[in-house]
């Protein structure tokens, strides 16, 4: 699933917004995961969700 990001705080997460326009938060853990260093405002993420339904990892759409 793809989204763009919506807002950002280093150490403690963001949100996302979703391409149906919905907005998705994740956490701090879920960005240390995916070995960024840093996000900014309206940049296209990739979201690896858990069974729960959470924000696990987010990559840039042009990594594996």
């Amino acid at each position: 699933m793809q989204a763009t990001v919506a807002t950002f705080e280093e150490g403690a997460g963001g949100t996302v917004l979703l391409d149906d326009g919905s907005t998705m938060s994740f956490d701090a853990e879920a960005f240390a995961a995916s070995g960024l260093r840093h996000l900014r405002l309206g940049q296209r993420v990739r979201l690896e969700l858990g069974p729960d339904g959470r924000v696990q990892r987010l990559t840039l759409p042009t990594l594996p």
